[in-house]
């Protein structure tokens, strides 16, 4: 009965995989010339041995269409939002005024939410309930201190560009190739952007939102003083601090996501426009975001053969943050500004933020101040916080920063610390982490909002497919191993039968098979 049961699972994973593919099948009719009797017997030799049968290779290693030759499409959706990001008209729908992306999140965001319930993409972790316990926290203390009737625009935008672009990322990035063609698609895009940017660099004329605005309504043009005799180039979006930042998030991973995707050639050309872009912008904060990824690069290029190097890594920054907090008559944030800032005035105006800014979340640690101007002295005439993660809790109280920062921080330190994966994938973790590192330095010095704000959620969300790749490898086994670790376990010791010419053992699938005794004989010699 367990030989027929072994010889029934083999023509079935024969045929299942042979089934799979057109060639496959063609390969196997043109090469068929009648029974082969010797093959045939080494064949039912090795299953005896409890060996996997050989397979038609070609069969098994192809790929659907969709992958081969390292093409797949970009979900329409992902495409859409990212486009529409930098697209910077507000259209006038009933009583909001709604930019294109912020359509493609209302309408994605129902169908996203279902699959991501329905477990589509994949297992749901503790970072995504905290950051929907983040919207519904921030909804009500927008309740609480503005009221009902000026909460509810509000509260919805938030969740629309919090929830709508992380569920995006999490359903439509699922493996390394859609995020593989996600940078790709970002960096072309930012490519397309670069000859208006030079133009708006040299002469201050910003031809983007001249020519959108000439149809619907854009974003205003913000003129900013030149520094060292240029324009700080705005581009399609509200500042030129967010252009910089859209454009220097890309770097690592353009660099380093897409060894699989691209060549070496192709790689580096494109790695370079991105960071020349990002320059364009003038300002110290993604330039200082720049700076951060292509020290991290070139550490994980130089010690790629040490496996302790971020643990390291992590030592000499605590190192370093001791000597100037302890050897230094500044402190480390001062140090900092007074060093590393383009204009040492708004890098101290910074650090009058943080300080009135703290003392405002002092004063309402729960439900926070909402949309309401926050207290500051005279002087200090500008409304905006230039520290996203200082805002958070200035608007929405410490339990939304802290679910806000718990989640991410969950997430992120759950993708780092995942073990045994590809080289290919373990690039991208890299250039993902590497990217996220630079967003929360960047962050407390610069606010995202608008699309960089939905931006920095669907970049967040759009590495989480790297947690579930054990499951799709396990989907990806041969038959028998899927079915070894859902088979019965048994004990794999060889025990003699009655009539002393056959010795049973466990094999591979978890059945017993039959082992004939000369061929054991055989094997042992």
């Amino acid at each position: 009965m367990s030989e027929g049961i072994a010889i029934i699972i083999l023509v079935a994973d024969s045929q299942w995989l042979l089934s799979t593919s057109e060639t496959g099948q063609k390969m196997m009719a043109a090469n068929y010339h009648g029974p082969r009797p010797v093959q045939s017997n080494q064949r039912r030799s090795l299953i005896y041995q409890g060996e996997e049968p050989p397979v038609n290779l070609t069969s098994r290693t192809r790929k659907p269409p969709s992958e081969q030759n390292g093409q797949s499409s970009l979900a329409l959706p992902v495409k859409l939002f990212l486009a529409g990001l930098l697209i910077p008209w507000v259209l006038p729908i009933g009583p909001l005024n709604l930019s294109v992306y912020r359509i493609v999140l209302v309408i994605a965001i129902l169908p996203c939410l279902v699959m991501w319930l329905q477990g589509k993409a994949g297992r749901k972790r503790p970072g995504d309930f905290g950051l929907f316990l983040f919207c519904l926290w921030a909804a009500v203390a927008f309740v609480v201190v503005q009221g009902i009737e000026t909460s509810v625009e509000p509260a919805g935008i938030l969740f629309i560009e919090s929830m709508g672009s992380y569920l995006l990322a999490r359903v439509c990035i699922r493996n390394a190739r859609d995020f593989q063609n996600m940078v790709v698609f970002v960096a072309k895009l930012i490519v397309c952007l670069l000859p208006f940017a030079i133009f708006e660099w040299v002469t201050g004329t910003n031809l983007l939102l001249l020519a959108f605005g000439a149809v619907f309504r854009t974003e205003a043009i913000t003129r900013m003083a030149p520094r060292m005799g240029l324009w700080r180039v705005q581009g399609p979006f509200s500042h030129s601090i967010l252009f910089g930042t859209f454009c220097a998030s890309m770097l690592a991973l353009t660099c380093l996501a897409t060894k699989g995707r691209l060549s070496g050639t192709s790689r580096g050309l494109l790695t370079g426009l991105v960071g020349f872009a990002a320059l364009l912008s003038m300002s110290s904060a993604p330039i200082g975001g720049l700076v951060v990824q292509i020290a991290l690069l070139l550490w994980n290029k130089t010690f790629r053969n040490f496996a302790g190097r971020w643990k390291l890594l992590w030592a000499i920054a605590l190192a370093g943050y001791l000597v100037v907090e302890f050897g230094s008559n500044q402190t480390p944030a001062q140090f900092y500004i007074s060093h590393f800032t383009f204009d040492q005035q708004t890098g101290w105006y910074r650090l009058w933020i943080w300080d009135y800014g703290s003392a405002s979340v002092a004063n309402h640690p729960i439900f926070g101040i909402g949309l309401a101007s926050w207290a500051r002295p005279a002087w200090m005439s500008g409304d905006s916080v230039d520290n996203f993660w200082l805002l958070m809790a200035m608007r929405h109280g410490l339990p939304a920063f802290v679910l806000m920062t718990l989640s991410w921080l969950s997430l992120w330190l759950s993708v780092a610390w995942k073990k045994e994966i590809d080289p290919e994938v373990d690039d991208c973790r890299i250039a993902y982490l590497i990217c996220m590192t630079s967003f929360a330095i960047v962050g407390s010095t610069v606010h995202f909002w608008v699309a960089a704000y939905a931006w920095f959620f669907f970049l967040a969300g759009s590495g989480v497919w790297i947690l579930d790749i054990n499951s799709r490898k396990e989907a990806q086994k041969p038959l028998g191993a899927r079915l070894k670790s859902l088979g019965p376990q048994r004990d794999s010791t060889p025990t003699r039968s009655q009539n002393g010419d056959r010795t049973r053992a466990t094999g591979m699938l978890g059945d017993e098979k039959i082992v004939s005794r000369d061929s054991t004989q055989k094997q042992n010699s």
